[in-house]
């Protein structure tokens, strides 16, 4: 391994460091990254990195029981294995990914592949009407599950969480089917609202 990093060039050794690094950070690199500021669609440098080096890379995350995987379809390389560092989502994150594939879902379905833009106001409208969201959320809340989807590539935001308004623009990428159960939207909602209704049960009967 260390021959093969000797014999490619001194920035492209870097450029191999850094797309590794990436993805033990946010699980996987995609094809084209939304700019944050106009929304636009823009290649992503660390993506061709793992074309050209996919064997290499692959090679090395296996000596860390990870695995290099391509899904052509949702154009983007990944990691897998019992090396991986997995980060667990609470509830209300999970409630937030599903409302976003959700939106996600509708989005494509009903306006094509550049729409695919939510905001909180909208967010927390699907959480009313499909009853997973039935209180008003934490600033905390909020940041917490935005940050986390934002490092696994399932979001890009403009700007810090801590500014994000109601109305401020959210990109939703693909990926967000990724990280989510496999499981058609429609049952996840009703899996999730039958957790909240056992939960708001289980506290009214011990208040009683």
């Amino acid at each position: 391994m260390l021959e093969y990093m000797e014999q490619v060039s001194p920035g492209e050794a870097e450029n191999i460091r850094k797309t590794i690094q990436d993805l033990f950070r946010q699980t996987c690199i995609l094809q084209t990254k939304c700019d944050p500021v106009t929304l636009v669609q823009r290649d992503n440098p660390r993506y061709q990195v793992c074309l050209r080096h996919r064997e290499f890379i692959g090679d090395y995350l296996s000596v860390l029981d990870c695995e290099l995987l391509h899904d052509p379809q949702e154009k983007l390389f990944r990691i897998a294995g019992s090396g991986v560092v997995t980060e667990h989502m609470n509830l209300m994150t999970t409630k937030l990914v599903i409302l976003l594939k959700l939106i996600y879902r509708d989005r494509i379905m009903g306006e094509g592949l550049n729409a695919t833009v939510t905001n909180l106001e909208e967010i927390r409208g699907y959480g009313q009407n499909t009853g997973l969201i039935t209180r008003r959320l934490t600033a905390q809340e909020w940041r917490d599950s935005l940050l986390l989807m934002k490092t696994h590539q399932m979001i890009e935001i403009p700007g810090a969480v801590d500014n994000l308004e109601d109305r401020t623009p959210i990109y939703i990428y693909g990926t967000v089917n990724t990280f989510c159960s496999a499981l058609d939207v429609n049952e996840l909602v009703q899996k999730y609202q039958d957790t909240a209704e056992t939960q708001s049960n289980f506290i009214k009967e011990t208040d009683a």
